[in-house]
């Protein structure tokens, strides 16, 4: 449908903040608010013995799982589009890219794209788990030695500029795909989201040489910025119907919901990789963060950290079903984009050879 202000003047009293959501039933966007659960657990189903079992007995999921039918397709795209620009050429980056999955991932989270948005976020997927890896291993000696990459990526981003590196190529060449297939606006935004995840990299790297503890907000502040998933929003929204209109774009639910589901995208993934994270002295986990904050095991961990993204979905599915009687065909896009990406997260964290030490580690 199309909007008008008028349209998107939504009363005040129904756009409750999170911790009042975080006890409210909810439906799936579009369907009437009933009563939820307050977790996926069944309550005859056996003691959960592994942490994957205590997050599947308690994560909120309310998006059934989805698979897109080009999956095998855009795999064998990423092989060859990595292969073309000589990412997995260093040691160990194609075994990484077989644990990780990265058109797995894609599959799950965009299951209604065509083929060729498939293809992109696939490789923007398989592309930012390269670099993100990168990142790692150079920041881990000083986060200044990560200003070369960074600046690079940065300079690809926001000018236009000739790339230096192989990840500066791989990048240049997504920048092109993504201004090929979208309007101006959509790949100016794309590329905004794309710098703010280059700049977290940086502030990931600042905050793993601390000694002192993160505090959970600061944590969590530097994981939004480190999620990546935003870049990958603006590729949904004009599948069959044109760009968002400014209205809905710029409105205060969207702009709500996009950080409620990037959020819950990357916080999901937490959960299953604590157990490698921790191995590897990793700092920015919401998992983590708790066992840090409250000086406790890992299962006991846990526990409000799935609360805090059960309570970030609920929110979620509230504001959309509020929202969307008003929304365009785009912005239903743009939105079902969004819930894509949590639940493909999900899906994805559950199955991935990178986490499987989640279902190898016991929950006592």
């Amino acid at each position: 449908m199309s909007t008008t202000h008028k349209a998107w003047t939504v009363p005040a009293q129904r756009t409750a903040p999170a911790r009042a959501a975080a006890g409210a039933g909810a439906a799936a966007p579009g369907e009437a608010v009933t009563p939820a659960p307050a977790t996926t657990h069944d309550p005859g189903a056996p003691r959960a013995t592994t942490l994957k079992d205590l997050i599947d007995a308690h994560l909120h999921m309310p998006f059934p799982f989805r698979s897109n039918p080009h999956e095998a397709e855009a795999a064998a795209g990423v092989d060859a589009w990595l292969d073309r620009w000589g990412l997995t050429a260093e040691p160990g980056m194609a075994d990484m890219i077989v644990r990780t999955r990265p058109a797995q991932l894609a599959s799950y989270n965009s299951p209604d794209v065509p083929p060729d948005i498939l293809q992109i976020v696939a490789d923007q997927i398989a592309y930012q788990f390269v670099f993100d890896d990168r990142a790692e291993e150079v920041g881990r000696h000083g986060p200044e030695r990560l200003l070369p990459m960074l600046s690079e990526s940065i300079a690809i981003l926001r000018d236009g500029e000739p790339p230096l590196t192989p990840l500066g190529a791989a990048l240049t060449d997504l920048h092109q795909q993504v201004q090929r297939r979208c309007t101006p606006a959509q790949a100016a935004r794309w590329a905004w989201n794309s710098r703010e995840y280059v700049h977290g990299l940086l502030y990931e790297a600042v905050a793993q040489t601390r000694s002192a503890p993160l505090r959970i907000g600061l944590c969590t502040s530097i994981r939004s910025l480190t999620a990546g998933v935003e870049p990958f929003y603006p590729l949904h929204e004009g599948l069959d119907s044109g760009q968002l209109a400014a209205e809905e774009l710029h409105h205060p639910l969207m702009r709500r919901l996009a950080r409620l589901s990037a959020d819950a995208a990357v916080w999901i993934p937490d959960l299953f990789s604590a157990v490698k994270e921790q191995r590897t002295g990793g700092m920015i986990n919401l998992a983590l963060a708790y066992q840090r904050a409250y000086d406790c095991s890992l299962p006991d961990a846990l526990m409000p950290a799935i609360e805090r993204i059960n309570t970030t979905i609920r929110e979620f599915e509230k504001l959309y079903a509020e929202i969307r009687p008003v929304l365009s065909a785009a912005g239903i896009h743009y939105v079902d984009g969004m819930a894509g990406w949590v639940r493909g997260c999900y899906y994805w964290s559950r199955t991935v050879p990178r986490y499987a030490d989640a279902a190898e580690v016991s929950a006592p």
